[in-house]
């Protein structure tokens, strides 16, 4: 019995893990991260339909209208475009809108044609005026038609100017 409790006293002890002052465990750092995380995602509320104030050109550069096709989009009563194929709101040059693909048809065709005239008054690029409040799938809608025919050169949307 002596000879076994000699053999206890004989076995190395084992040191615990110990840690110096510049070591620090940051895993529960993360963890807390994640969790925060989580927590604003599910509870933020995102509003799609929340409007977007966008701010003011301050160093644009100006185009010059002769030499541009000019397409005018109005803000309708459900929030869709009205397009004009001019430079303004004229009755005349209304773009059917019941027909998604007719209207970016007809504004490629619109585009078109003012891109093969001839003359002094050769247009290269495209210039969308579009109203405040206006979404932007649809300027990109029609943005995306309007560049369809080859020969754009630029493609320029209209934003408020600011004087300094």
């Amino acid at each position: 019995m002596n000879e076994m409790h000699q053999d206890e006293e004989m076995q190395p002890l084992l040191r615990s893990k110990t840690y110096d002052d510049s070591e620090m465990d940051i895993t529960p750092m993360i963890d807390m991260t994640f969790l925060l995380l989580i927590f604003f995602l599910v509870a933020s509320k995102m509003d799609p339909s929340a409007a977007i104030s966008l701010p003011p050109a301050r160093y644009g550069m100006p185009i010059v209208e002769k030499g541009a096709v000019i397409i005018t989009l109005a803000l309708g009563q459900d929030g869709s475009a009205i397009v004009y194929a001019a430079n303004g709101l004229i009755p005349d040059a209304l773009v059917d809108g019941s027909d998604i693909e007719a209207q970016e048809d007809e504004i490629a065709a619109y585009v078109e044609q003012e891109l093969m005239q001839s003359g002094a008054e050769r247009k290269e690029n495209v210039l969308i005026k579009a109203e405040r409040g206006i979404k932007h799938r649809e300027v990109a809608r029609i943005t995306r038609a309007a560049t369809r025919p080859e020969g754009v050169g630029q493609l320029y949307i209209a934003v408020l100017e600011v004087q300094q």
